[in-house]
């Protein structure tokens, strides 16, 4: 398999608003993905066309070789964990297990009652009655115990403080340490992805603004401060992603493949806040 998720010109509008446009996007298997940008920028709406949940409106997308769909097949090979980390308030954590060996064929019950386990969890407490961090955690649980080639995760961790998020985070990579599975985590929470997420895709205003591997992106983008100038005055080979300007000084924020080259200005990697947050803020 060449890639997890394929989309070529895909696109989603919901009446007059247009929620996704124009993405072409090719994700690799065995990583995992951070999916980062702003409340509104599509993030939703393409995970939600990955599992089959939404049509395009025009465009196609693949998810591990073939077009996203609710056939029973399909569904089994892909794990989805929505923003609200649903569970079934009336039913107990054993039930939620029953429930998953029932509608999953590949499901695997040692996995999910270790995972139990470990996590402390009653089997008999119902999951009304859990704190958000022990929900977030059982509905992983049940995404990963149906041993996915894919688990789709949106924000699951956005509501919880930042020790349970912590501890889901632990969690889910110690799952996909064992057992190998690509992860696409959508998130706002860059210090999150930061910890877990090796491929990188920022969306902003429905469209892709950056794709690659974390390390690449990190090693490609430096920032420059030197003495106003424009960016014509910059050697060749040095794409200016943003620049700012004061009275006597200039930053820039370039991407280069090569080696920095040598000048007269101080020069520094971007953290991947600072690489995020400059794309987000990049006008089209």
């Amino acid at each position: 398999m060449n890639a997890i998720l394929q989309a070529q010109a895909l696109g989603k509008r919901y009446g007059q608003r247009q929620a996704l446009s124009d993405c072409t996007l090719e994700l690799p298997p065995g990583h995992v993905v951070g999916l980062v940008g702003p409340n509104g920028a599509g993030k939703t709406t393409l995970l939600k066309l990955a599992c089959g949940m939404l049509a395009p409106t025009t465009g196609r997308i693949e998810v591990l070789g073939e077009a996203p769909s609710g056939t029973t097949a399909h569904l089994a090979r892909v794990g989805y964990v929505a923003q609200d980390t649903p569970t079934y308030a009336s039913l107990s954590v054993a039930d939620h297990l029953r429930f998953g060996a029932r509608t999953n064929p590949g499901w695997d019950a040692d996995l999910a009652r270790d995972r139990i386990e470990r996590l402390g969890l009653n089997p008999n407490q119902k999951a009304g009655k859990l704190s958000g961090g022990q929900r977030a955690q059982l509905a992983l649980t049940v995404a990963v115990a149906k041993r996915p080639e894919l688990l789709i995760l949106d924000e699951p961790v956005a509501s919880l403080d930042p020790l349970a998020r912590r501890d889901f985070l632990r969690h889910l990579m110690e799952s996909v340490a064992e057992h190998g599975t690509s992860v696409i985590l959508s998130s706002h929470l860059v210090s999150d992805l930061e910890r877990v997420c090796d491929y990188l895709v920022v969306l902003v205003d429905s469209r892709v603004r950056l794709t690659g591997e974390t390390d690449d992106l990190l090693a490609q983008h430096h920032r420059l401060v030197c003495t106003r100038r424009s960016e014509a005055d910059l050697p060749a080979g040095l794409e200016v992603i943003a620049a700012e300007h004061t009275d006597r000084q200039s930053t820039f924020v370039v991407r280069t493949g090569r080696d920095l080259p040598a000048g007269d200005w101080s020069a520094e990697q971007l953290g991947l806040e600072d690489l995020v947050l400059t794309y987000m803020e990049r006008p089209r």
